[in-house]
Protein backbone atom coordinates (compact mmCIF):
# COMPACT_ATOMS: atom_id res chain seq x y z
CA UNK A 1 0.00 0.00 0.00
CA UNK A 2 1.36 3.41 -0.98
CA UNK A 3 2.01 5.96 1.81
CA UNK A 4 -0.81 8.23 0.58
CA UNK A 5 -3.27 5.32 0.50
CA UNK A 6 -2.16 4.25 3.99
CA UNK A 7 -2.72 7.76 5.37
CA UNK A 8 -6.25 7.90 3.95
CA UNK A 9 -7.02 4.43 5.35
CA UNK A 10 -5.78 5.39 8.84
CA UNK A 11 -7.79 8.63 8.77
CA UNK A 12 -10.89 6.62 7.86
CA UNK A 13 -10.35 4.28 10.81
CA UNK A 14 -9.87 7.25 13.16
CA UNK A 15 -13.15 8.85 12.08
CA UNK A 16 -15.03 5.58 12.48
CA UNK A 17 -13.54 4.80 15.89
CA UNK A 18 -13.73 8.29 17.38
CA UNK A 19 -16.70 10.30 16.16
CA UNK A 20 -16.54 14.04 16.71
CA UNK A 21 -17.77 15.17 20.14
CA UNK A 22 -18.36 18.70 18.91
CA UNK A 23 -20.87 17.91 16.19
CA UNK A 24 -24.15 19.76 16.58
CA UNK A 25 -26.05 17.58 14.14
CA UNK A 26 -28.77 15.85 16.16
CA UNK A 27 -28.84 12.09 16.11
CA UNK A 28 -31.48 10.49 13.94
CA UNK A 29 -31.82 7.57 16.34
CA UNK A 30 -34.61 7.65 18.90
CA UNK A 31 -33.84 8.06 22.59
CA UNK A 32 -33.87 4.80 24.54
CA UNK A 33 -37.34 3.49 25.37
CA UNK A 34 -36.17 1.79 28.57
CA UNK A 35 -33.44 1.97 31.20
CA UNK A 36 -31.64 -1.37 31.58
CA UNK A 37 -31.44 -1.19 35.39
CA UNK A 38 -34.38 -1.57 37.72
CA UNK A 39 -34.60 0.35 40.97
CA UNK A 40 -36.31 -0.10 44.32
CA UNK A 41 -38.80 2.34 45.79
CA UNK A 42 -37.20 4.43 48.51
CA UNK A 43 -38.84 4.95 51.89
CA UNK A 44 -40.70 8.20 52.43
CA UNK A 45 -39.25 10.77 54.79
CA UNK A 46 -41.28 13.35 56.70
CA UNK A 47 -40.77 16.86 58.04
CA UNK A 48 -39.99 17.51 61.67
CA UNK A 49 -42.63 19.58 63.50
CA UNK A 50 -40.47 22.70 63.30
CA UNK A 51 -40.42 22.80 59.50
CA UNK A 52 -42.12 25.83 57.88
CA UNK A 53 -44.88 25.47 55.31
CA UNK A 54 -43.61 25.97 51.77
CA UNK A 55 -46.99 26.82 50.29
CA UNK A 56 -46.58 30.13 48.50
CA UNK A 57 -49.28 32.77 48.53
CA UNK A 58 -48.01 34.22 45.28
CA UNK A 59 -50.03 33.66 42.16
CA UNK A 60 -48.05 32.10 39.33
CA UNK A 61 -48.65 32.76 35.70
CA UNK A 62 -47.86 30.29 32.96
CA UNK A 63 -44.48 31.81 32.18
CA UNK A 64 -43.25 31.25 35.74
CA UNK A 65 -43.77 27.50 35.57
CA UNK A 66 -41.50 27.04 32.61
CA UNK A 67 -40.61 24.92 30.17
CA UNK A 68 -38.96 21.72 29.37
CA UNK A 69 -38.35 23.08 25.91
CA UNK A 70 -36.54 26.25 26.98
CA UNK A 71 -33.78 27.17 24.55
CA UNK A 72 -30.42 28.58 25.61
CA UNK A 73 -31.20 32.04 24.34
CA UNK A 74 -32.14 34.61 26.88
CA UNK A 75 -35.91 34.35 26.28
CA UNK A 76 -36.71 33.63 29.90
CA UNK A 77 -40.29 34.87 29.53
CA UNK A 78 -41.12 33.21 26.24
CA UNK A 79 -44.90 32.92 26.14
CA UNK A 80 -44.66 29.73 24.10
CA UNK A 81 -42.79 27.87 26.85
CA UNK A 82 -44.56 24.76 28.08
CA UNK A 83 -44.88 23.36 31.55
CA UNK A 84 -42.27 20.89 32.67
CA UNK A 85 -45.03 18.41 33.32
CA UNK A 86 -46.21 18.90 29.73
CA UNK A 87 -49.60 17.54 30.69
CA UNK A 88 -48.28 14.25 32.04
CA UNK A 89 -48.75 12.99 35.56
CA UNK A 90 -45.35 11.36 35.88
CA UNK A 91 -43.30 14.37 36.91
CA UNK A 92 -43.81 14.07 40.65
CA UNK A 93 -45.93 16.00 43.13
CA UNK A 94 -45.05 19.30 41.49
CA UNK A 95 -47.68 18.51 38.83
CA UNK A 96 -50.35 19.21 41.39
CA UNK A 97 -48.37 21.62 43.57
CA UNK A 98 -47.07 24.34 41.27
CA UNK A 99 -47.53 26.88 44.08
CA UNK A 100 -44.59 25.25 45.90
CA UNK A 101 -42.20 26.18 43.11
CA UNK A 102 -41.88 29.82 44.16
CA UNK A 103 -41.53 29.23 47.89
CA UNK A 104 -38.52 30.92 49.44
CA UNK A 105 -38.87 28.54 52.40
CA UNK A 106 -38.22 25.52 50.18
CA UNK A 107 -34.74 24.19 49.49
CA UNK A 108 -34.31 24.20 45.72
CA UNK A 109 -31.89 21.59 44.37
CA UNK A 110 -30.82 21.43 40.72
CA UNK A 111 -29.28 18.33 39.16
CA UNK A 112 -28.84 16.94 35.68
CA UNK A 113 -30.55 13.69 34.76
CA UNK A 114 -29.50 11.17 32.13
CA UNK A 115 -29.64 7.42 31.58
CA UNK A 116 -25.90 6.91 32.09
CA UNK A 117 -25.88 8.49 35.56
CA UNK A 118 -29.43 7.71 36.72
CA UNK A 119 -28.18 5.24 39.32
CA UNK A 120 -25.95 7.89 40.85
CA UNK A 121 -28.73 10.48 40.72
CA UNK A 122 -31.16 8.25 42.62
CA UNK A 123 -28.55 7.55 45.30
CA UNK A 124 -27.89 11.28 45.66
CA UNK A 125 -31.60 12.04 46.00
CA UNK A 126 -32.02 9.35 48.67
CA UNK A 127 -29.07 10.67 50.67
CA UNK A 128 -30.42 14.23 50.52
CA UNK A 129 -33.87 13.20 51.75
CA UNK A 130 -32.61 10.80 54.41
CA UNK A 131 -30.44 13.40 56.13
CA UNK A 132 -32.78 16.36 55.77
CA UNK A 133 -34.72 17.73 58.74
CA UNK A 134 -37.40 18.97 56.31
CA UNK A 135 -37.36 16.51 53.38
CA UNK A 136 -40.88 17.48 52.28
CA UNK A 137 -39.65 21.03 51.78
CA UNK A 138 -37.11 20.08 49.11
CA UNK A 139 -37.95 20.77 45.47
CA UNK A 140 -35.79 19.15 42.83
CA UNK A 141 -35.19 20.75 39.44
CA UNK A 142 -33.90 18.12 37.00
CA UNK A 143 -32.32 19.17 33.72
CA UNK A 144 -32.28 16.61 30.91
CA UNK A 145 -30.86 16.67 27.42
CA UNK A 146 -33.41 17.66 24.77
CA UNK A 147 -32.40 14.52 22.88
CA UNK A 148 -33.08 12.24 25.86
CA UNK A 149 -36.28 10.45 26.78
CA UNK A 150 -37.38 12.90 29.47
CA UNK A 151 -40.62 11.03 30.17
CA UNK A 152 -38.69 7.81 30.82
CA UNK A 153 -36.24 9.53 33.17
CA UNK A 154 -39.09 11.26 34.98
CA UNK A 155 -40.96 7.99 35.39
CA UNK A 156 -37.83 6.31 36.75
CA UNK A 157 -37.41 9.00 39.41
CA UNK A 158 -41.12 8.96 40.31
CA UNK A 159 -41.09 5.17 40.63
CA UNK A 160 -38.40 5.29 43.29
CA UNK A 161 -39.73 8.48 44.90
CA UNK A 162 -43.53 8.64 44.34
CA UNK A 163 -43.86 11.51 46.81
CA UNK A 164 -41.00 13.66 45.43
CA UNK A 165 -41.66 17.26 44.43
CA UNK A 166 -39.76 17.81 41.21
CA UNK A 167 -39.80 19.51 37.85
CA UNK A 168 -38.05 18.44 34.65
CA UNK A 169 -36.55 20.86 32.12
CA UNK A 170 -35.22 19.97 28.68
CA UNK A 171 -31.82 21.50 27.87
CA UNK A 172 -31.14 22.34 24.22
CA UNK A 173 -27.79 20.57 24.20
CA UNK A 174 -27.37 20.83 20.42
CA UNK A 175 -27.06 24.61 20.72
CA UNK A 176 -24.25 24.49 23.27
CA UNK A 177 -22.42 21.64 21.52
CA UNK A 178 -21.00 24.12 19.02
CA UNK A 179 -19.27 25.97 21.85
CA UNK A 180 -17.63 22.89 23.39
CA UNK A 181 -13.96 22.12 22.83
CA UNK A 182 -12.59 18.62 23.32
CA UNK A 183 -11.03 18.04 26.73
CA UNK A 184 -8.73 15.49 28.35
CA UNK A 185 -11.62 13.07 29.02
CA UNK A 186 -14.51 12.49 26.60
CA UNK A 187 -17.10 12.30 29.41
CA UNK A 188 -16.33 15.94 30.20
CA UNK A 189 -17.40 16.95 26.68
CA UNK A 190 -21.03 15.92 27.17
CA UNK A 191 -23.20 19.02 26.55
CA UNK A 192 -25.29 18.23 29.63
CA UNK A 193 -22.20 18.97 31.74
CA UNK A 194 -22.63 22.58 30.68
CA UNK A 195 -26.26 22.83 31.81
CA UNK A 196 -25.15 24.29 35.15
CA UNK A 197 -24.21 27.46 33.24
CA UNK A 198 -27.82 27.84 32.04
CA UNK A 199 -29.83 27.23 35.22
CA UNK A 200 -30.84 30.89 35.41
CA UNK A 201 -32.37 30.54 31.93
CA UNK A 202 -34.03 27.19 32.53
CA UNK A 203 -35.57 27.54 35.99
CA UNK A 204 -38.61 29.75 36.68
CA UNK A 205 -37.82 33.39 37.40
CA UNK A 206 -39.38 33.04 40.85
CA UNK A 207 -36.68 30.54 41.89
CA UNK A 208 -34.12 32.90 43.32
CA UNK A 209 -31.57 30.58 44.91
CA UNK A 210 -30.60 27.00 44.13
CA UNK A 211 -28.13 24.38 45.29
CA UNK A 212 -26.52 22.73 42.27
CA UNK A 213 -25.24 19.17 42.80
CA UNK A 214 -23.52 16.63 40.58
CA UNK A 215 -24.94 13.11 40.34
CA UNK A 216 -21.86 11.30 41.70
CA UNK A 217 -22.16 12.31 45.32
CA UNK A 218 -24.04 11.61 48.55
CA UNK A 219 -24.86 13.87 51.47
CA UNK A 220 -24.51 12.77 55.08
CA UNK A 221 -25.76 16.05 56.54
CA UNK A 222 -28.80 18.32 56.25
CA UNK A 223 -28.84 20.09 52.88
CA UNK A 224 -30.66 23.04 54.49
CA UNK A 225 -27.37 23.94 56.16
CA UNK A 226 -25.68 24.17 52.75
CA UNK A 227 -28.57 26.08 51.19
CA UNK A 228 -28.55 28.67 53.99
CA UNK A 229 -24.88 29.63 53.55
CA UNK A 230 -24.83 33.43 53.17
CA UNK A 231 -23.61 34.92 49.89
CA UNK A 232 -22.99 38.37 51.30
CA UNK A 233 -24.02 41.59 49.61
CA UNK A 234 -22.75 40.86 46.12
CA UNK A 235 -21.55 37.26 45.63
CA UNK A 236 -23.27 35.22 42.93
CA UNK A 237 -22.26 31.79 44.14
CA UNK A 238 -20.73 29.97 47.07
CA UNK A 239 -18.51 26.89 46.99
CA UNK A 240 -15.58 25.39 48.90
CA UNK A 241 -12.28 26.86 47.68
CA UNK A 242 -8.97 24.98 47.52
CA UNK A 243 -6.22 27.57 47.50
CA UNK A 244 -3.47 24.97 47.94
CA UNK A 245 -4.21 23.55 44.49
CA UNK A 246 -1.95 24.64 41.62
CA UNK A 247 -4.33 27.12 40.02
CA UNK A 248 -2.10 27.82 37.02
CA UNK A 249 -2.34 24.17 35.95
CA UNK A 250 -6.01 24.58 35.04
CA UNK A 251 -5.02 26.73 32.07
CA UNK A 252 -2.55 26.37 29.22
CA UNK A 253 0.60 28.47 28.71
CA UNK A 254 -1.33 30.21 25.94
CA UNK A 255 -3.40 32.03 28.56
CA UNK A 256 -0.58 32.83 30.96
CA UNK A 257 1.76 34.06 28.20
CA UNK A 258 -0.84 36.43 26.78
CA UNK A 259 -0.51 39.82 28.54
CA UNK A 260 -4.20 40.73 28.27
CA UNK A 261 -5.55 37.27 29.18
CA UNK A 262 -3.21 36.81 32.13
CA UNK A 263 -4.65 40.00 33.66
CA UNK A 264 -8.03 38.27 33.98
CA UNK A 265 -7.25 37.33 37.57
CA UNK A 266 -5.66 40.63 38.53
CA UNK A 267 -6.86 42.07 41.83
CA UNK A 268 -8.52 38.85 42.93
CA UNK A 269 -7.14 35.92 44.91
CA UNK A 270 -8.10 33.21 42.45
CA UNK A 271 -8.39 29.71 43.87
CA UNK A 272 -9.68 26.45 42.44
CA UNK A 273 -13.22 25.40 43.32
CA UNK A 274 -15.20 22.37 42.20
CA UNK A 275 -18.39 23.20 40.27
CA UNK A 276 -20.13 19.98 41.33
CA UNK A 277 -21.37 21.62 44.54
CA UNK A 278 -22.49 25.25 44.36
CA UNK A 279 -25.02 27.55 45.99
CA UNK A 280 -26.17 30.01 43.33
CA UNK A 281 -28.09 33.27 43.63
CA UNK A 282 -30.09 33.11 40.39
CA UNK A 283 -31.34 36.69 40.66
CA UNK A 284 -27.77 38.01 40.75
CA UNK A 285 -26.73 35.61 37.99
CA UNK A 286 -29.50 36.89 35.74
CA UNK A 287 -28.78 40.53 36.57
CA UNK A 288 -25.11 40.08 35.72
CA UNK A 289 -25.81 37.95 32.62
CA UNK A 290 -23.15 35.47 33.71
CA UNK A 291 -24.22 32.86 31.16
CA UNK A 292 -23.04 35.22 28.42
CA UNK A 293 -19.74 35.81 30.23
CA UNK A 294 -19.12 32.04 30.39
CA UNK A 295 -20.05 31.63 26.72
CA UNK A 296 -17.58 34.34 25.73
CA UNK A 297 -14.73 32.36 27.28
CA UNK A 298 -15.95 29.19 25.54
CA UNK A 299 -15.94 31.04 22.22
CA UNK A 300 -12.39 32.24 22.84
CA UNK A 301 -11.37 28.67 23.68
CA UNK A 302 -12.55 27.61 20.21
CA UNK A 303 -10.12 30.11 18.66
CA UNK A 304 -7.13 29.62 20.97
CA UNK A 305 -6.78 26.73 23.40
CA UNK A 306 -6.52 28.24 26.87
CA UNK A 307 -7.66 25.25 28.98
CA UNK A 308 -8.10 21.47 28.88
CA UNK A 309 -10.80 20.60 31.41
CA UNK A 310 -14.34 20.85 30.04
CA UNK A 311 -16.90 23.06 31.79
CA UNK A 312 -14.79 23.93 34.87
CA UNK A 313 -12.30 26.52 33.50
CA UNK A 314 -14.93 28.98 32.21
CA UNK A 315 -16.39 29.07 35.73
CA UNK A 316 -12.93 29.72 37.16
CA UNK A 317 -12.28 32.48 34.65
CA UNK A 318 -15.50 34.25 35.60
CA UNK A 319 -15.78 33.56 39.33
CA UNK A 320 -12.48 32.40 40.88
CA UNK A 321 -11.49 34.71 43.70
CA UNK A 322 -14.94 36.25 43.87
CA UNK A 323 -17.16 33.64 45.53
CA UNK A 324 -18.55 33.21 49.03
CA UNK A 325 -16.64 30.66 51.11
CA UNK A 326 -18.03 27.26 52.09
CA UNK A 327 -16.47 24.83 54.56
CA UNK A 328 -14.57 21.99 52.87
CA UNK A 329 -16.79 19.46 54.62
CA UNK A 330 -19.42 20.22 51.95
CA UNK A 331 -17.35 18.84 49.10
CA UNK A 332 -15.03 15.97 49.92
CA UNK A 333 -14.28 15.72 46.20
CA UNK A 334 -11.88 13.67 44.11
CA UNK A 335 -13.03 10.28 45.43
CA UNK A 336 -13.27 9.06 41.83
CA UNK A 337 -9.54 9.52 41.38
CA UNK A 338 -7.96 11.49 38.56
CA UNK A 339 -9.29 11.94 35.04
CA UNK A 340 -7.11 9.18 33.57
CA UNK A 341 -6.99 6.12 35.84
CA UNK A 342 -9.61 6.74 38.53
CA UNK A 343 -7.47 5.30 41.31
CA UNK A 344 -8.66 5.04 44.91
CA UNK A 345 -8.26 8.06 47.13
CA UNK A 346 -8.64 8.82 50.82
CA UNK A 347 -10.79 11.50 52.40
CA UNK A 348 -9.32 14.92 52.97
CA UNK A 349 -8.64 15.71 56.63
CA UNK A 350 -11.54 17.12 58.59
CA UNK A 351 -15.29 16.55 59.02
CA UNK A 352 -17.49 15.31 56.19
CA UNK A 353 -20.96 16.46 55.14
CA UNK A 354 -20.81 15.51 51.45
CA UNK A 355 -18.82 12.79 49.63
CA UNK A 356 -18.14 13.45 45.96
CA UNK A 357 -16.79 10.87 43.51
CA UNK A 358 -15.52 13.43 41.00
CA UNK A 359 -12.92 11.99 38.64
CA UNK A 360 -13.00 9.00 36.34
CA UNK A 361 -13.95 6.27 38.84
CA UNK A 362 -17.60 6.02 39.84
CA UNK A 363 -18.62 3.90 42.85
CA UNK A 364 -21.41 1.99 41.07
CA UNK A 365 -19.08 1.01 38.21
CA UNK A 366 -16.35 -0.16 40.57
CA UNK A 367 -18.83 -2.10 42.70
CA UNK A 368 -20.27 -3.82 39.62
CA UNK A 369 -16.76 -4.72 38.48
CA UNK A 370 -15.95 -6.18 41.92
CA UNK A 371 -13.07 -3.72 42.21
CA UNK A 372 -14.41 -1.22 44.74
CA UNK A 373 -12.33 1.33 46.57
CA UNK A 374 -12.68 1.37 50.36
CA UNK A 375 -14.74 4.59 50.35
CA UNK A 376 -17.21 3.17 47.82
CA UNK A 377 -18.71 1.32 50.80
CA UNK A 378 -20.00 4.72 51.98
CA UNK A 379 -21.96 5.14 48.73
CA UNK A 380 -23.40 1.61 48.60
CA UNK A 381 -26.12 2.07 51.31
CA UNK A 382 -27.83 4.65 49.09
CA UNK A 383 -27.82 2.46 45.97
CA UNK A 384 -31.41 1.71 44.93
CA UNK A 385 -30.48 -0.77 42.20
CA UNK A 386 -32.53 -3.94 42.33
CA UNK A 387 -30.36 -7.02 42.45
CA UNK A 388 -31.39 -9.94 40.18
CA UNK A 389 -32.76 -12.03 43.05
CA UNK A 390 -35.06 -9.15 44.05
CA UNK A 391 -36.70 -8.70 40.63
CA UNK A 392 -39.57 -11.06 41.41
CA UNK A 393 -40.28 -9.73 44.89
Amino acid sequence: MKPQQLAIFLLFLLCVSFPSTSSITPSTSSPPSSIPQRFREAPEFYNSPECPSIISSDELDATDIISIDNNINKNRNDEDSTSASDGDDDDGDVVEDHNFICSDDAVHVAMTLDAAYIRGSLAAILSILQHSSCPQNIIFHFVTSASSNASLLSTTVASSFPYLKFQVYRFADAAVAGLISTSIRSALDCPLNYARSYLANLLPLCVRKVVYLDSDLVLVDDIAKLASIPLGDDKVLAAPEYCNANFTSYFTPTLWSNPSLSLTFANRKACYFNTGVMVIDLDRWRAGDYTTKIEEWMELQKRMRIYELGSLPPFLLVFAGNIAPVDHRWNQHGLGGDNFRGLCRDLHPGPVSLLHWSGKGKPWARLDANRPCPLDALWAPYDLLKTPFAFDS
